[in-house]
């Protein structure tokens, strides 16, 4: 997927809302932290997970607690851009959480996760309100033994670079404490 590398600049302040992307290992609070950069807005929680056992569903049911009424829930597993384009207004940011998920529904879907990525990073430079993305790095581990594992390493950090070139701001958490990597007008 050459969108890493493929120059892509940053939308312009014209164009909508700013572009936040929030990586993190798991449990590191990138997603309360990205909620709280929303802040008390009328804003849309756009899910990528979907409850498949009894842990993911007592993670979605810890992450609806944690929010308050001013949050607008979408389950969207896989068709990303077309929600955030239905979604996205200037009055009401959307919070994306979380985009590693969204990778691994394309795979289980058998979709083309580069054309799907592309499709998203041409949505985010049309959204007109601010949009807050929260995605995993993992790839700081060792290499994965078997090659779906790899593969799907690889989408992620693909994803992440190409995301994060489009941002206006990139974060990385790291126990709870937020890293400023990128920040950008």
């Amino acid at each position: 997927m050459p969108l890493a590398n493929s120059g892509r600049k940053a939308p312009s302040a014209g164009s909508g809302g700013p572009i936040t992307l929030v990586l993190g290992g798991a449990r590191s609070g990138k997603s309360a932290y990205a909620e709280a950069l929303i802040g008390g807005a009328s804003a849309v929680y756009l899910a990528t997970g979907q409850a498949g056992d009894d842990e993911m569903a007592a993670r979605i049911a810890h992450h609806r607690r944690r929010r308050g009424a001013n949050w607008t829930t979408v389950e969207e597993p896989v068709a990303l851009a077309a929600a955030l384009r239905a979604w996205s207004r200037p009055e009401r940011p959307v919070l994306v959480d979380c985009l590693t998920l969204w990778v691994s529904n394309l795979l289980l879907a058998n979709r083309d996760v580069a054309e799907e990525a592309e499709v998203l990073i041409t949505a985010l430079a049309e959204m007109p309100g601010s949009v807050v993305l929260v995605a995993n790095e993992v790839g700081l581990g060792i290499v994965p033994e078997n090659a779906l594992a790899r593969r799907f390493r690889d989408e992620a950090g693909r994803l992440n670079q190409a995301v994060a070139a489009v941002a206006q701001r990139v974060v990385f958490m790291a126990a709870g404490l937020p890293m400023v990597l990128k920040d950008s007008p």
